[in-house]
């Protein structure tokens, strides 16, 4: 565990690929490594399931953390990680799965988001990288959790790679959407090609005082989160009532204030704080992920990086796969609940 003199430090502080069908059922490859899959996983259709069966609360660190949780109390842990603009319900298909092999399965709101809730009125509303890791970090401190199977997409997919690649000991593997996506500050000073800038368009507008007014106001926040949605997952047939469900966690009264310091912060336009400054120092240096890793990259998302994760491929040096994800967008574990479900249970084979 990371007791409290520890927690004060640190605020100062063989490879394979293989090609993924939406079933989760890894197709030929020279250089798969067939002997760490384990069974499939049978297949479900997106949005199998519409609810969880009930939600917890409890203190963590700066927080009291809205969670879900599936599966045996004594099974091997895994915490699922979502991101924006999305909640635990991009993972209400994938916990049962997991839940029926076994594993225990956790599945929180990140900050800003449904239940969670800053314990302090006073508390900066920060939503810099390594506050958020910080708060899963203090979440299995008061679940007694000592190591978990870490998985995620976009803020998920960051926050678990910052926790693999820090605190190892708390991770046994790792399922990174998008590969290694712990942010530089200093590199994203440097624009990208055109057709990458334009993807961002939300990240940019909310740089501005008009995109700030639009996230708080309940009608313009609730079009433009449904707008993206659209555009990075453009194969997903979602309904209304799947984009309301996860749309409900938007009416946090802190999630305008979280998510425009996220995005601020990420451009250099806005400050963190400053206990958190060694650890940034230490992820500027992008530090190495040793942990068993399984990277899976879906491509229908615009922000899935050309070259089948060969872009970052040298920051894992632990066993290791990649998978492509055909005819999926940017909410994978929604979109594929089984390829997902199926990556979690090799990885924790690898």
């Amino acid at each position: 565990m990371i007791n409290r003199r520890v927690f004060s430090k640190a605020l100062g502080l063989g490879t394979g690929a293989a090609a993924v069908s939406l079933a989760g059922l890894p197709t030929a490859s020279a250089d798969a490594r067939s002997e760490s899959v384990a069974s499939p996983v049978p297949e479900v259709a997106p949005v199998a399931h519409t609810v969880f069966p009930q939600l917890k609360q409890v203190r963590a660190g700066l927080l009291n953390v809205g969670y879900a949780e599936l599966g045996p109390a004594h099974g091997p842990v895994v915490i699922c990680l979502h991101g924006w603009p999305y909640d635990i319900h991009s993972y209400v298909d994938v916990a049962p799965l997991l839940a029926e092999r076994g594993y225990r399965v956790i599945v929180p709101y990140l900050r800003g988001h449904g239940t969670t809730r800053f314990l302090s009125e006073g508390t900066f509303r920060n939503a810099q990288q390594s506050a958020i890791a910080l708060d899963i970090v203090a979440l299995m401190d008061a679940l007694k959790i000592e190591k978990a199977v870490l998985a995620g997409f976009d803020w998920g997919s960051r926050t678990a790679d910052i926790i693999a690649a820090l605190w190892p000991e708390r991770c046994k593997a790792l399922v990174s959407v998008g590969g290694y996506l712990v942010t530089n500050r200093e590199a994203n000073l440097k624009p990208l090609a055109p057709k990458a800038e334009y993807a961002w368009w939300y990240q940019y507008y909310f740089a501005t005082e008009r995109g700030r007014l639009a996230m708080e106001d309940k009608g313009l926040r609730h079009d433009l989160t449904r707008l993206v949605w659209e555009a990075v997952s453009p194969t997903w047939d979602f309904d209304d009532a799947t984009f309301e469900r996860t749309a409900a966690a938007f009416d946090n009264p802190d999630y305008a204030a979280v998510v425009i310091h996220n995005y601020r912060w990420r451009l250099s336009l806005a400050d963190g704080e400053r206990r958190y400054d060694g650890i940034e120092r230490r992820l500027a240096t992008r530090p190495f992920i040793e942990v068993p890793t399984i990277t899976l990259d879906a491509d229908q998302d615009p922000f899935t990086a050309p070259g089948g994760g060969i872009s970052y491929r040298d920051r894992f040096t632990g066993a290791y796969e990649h998978r492509t994800l055909a005819g999926v967008g940017h909410n994978v574990p929604q979109e594929a609940p089984t390829a997902f479900a199926q990556a979690v249970i090799d990885v924790d084979r690898l």
